[in-house]
């Protein structure tokens, strides 16, 4: 379940609203805002394709955690599951054995 979009690491480039399936997010003229917090589908694609890692998504959460940002930066996690998977900061170096590359590229 997505947890948090981090003020200082968001560029405010709207990748995350535009990836999201479940329509979690809303547009604001700041930061992307988790609007709909229980439609998330834990995807992973808002975090994947952060060009910023500001984005921190639990695993097998039901429900929200309550994790804090410093939390989540004092333990590495923002964009743990991208690093997972070899992206690093929305490029895809390392990522030769990540199927999901190709759907990167694309930028939407």
């Amino acid at each position: 379940m997505i947890e948090i979009v981090s003020a200082n690491r968001c560029i405010e480039c709207d990748i995350c609203v535009k990836v999201c399936p479940a329509d979690v997010f809303d547009r604001t003229d700041g930061i992307p805002v988790i609007a709909r917090q229980d439609d998330c589908q834990t995807c992973y694609l808002c975090e994947i394709y952060c060009p910023t890692d500001a984005l921190y998504v639990a695993e097998q959460a039901d429900g929200p955690t309550g994790i804090s940002e410093a939390e989540v930066q004092d333990r590495g996690l923002f964009g743990i599951y991208a690093r997972a998977l070899g992206w690093k900061r929305g490029k895809p170096a390392g990522s030769q054995f990540d199927p999901t590359h190709r759907i990167r590229v694309a930028q939407v």
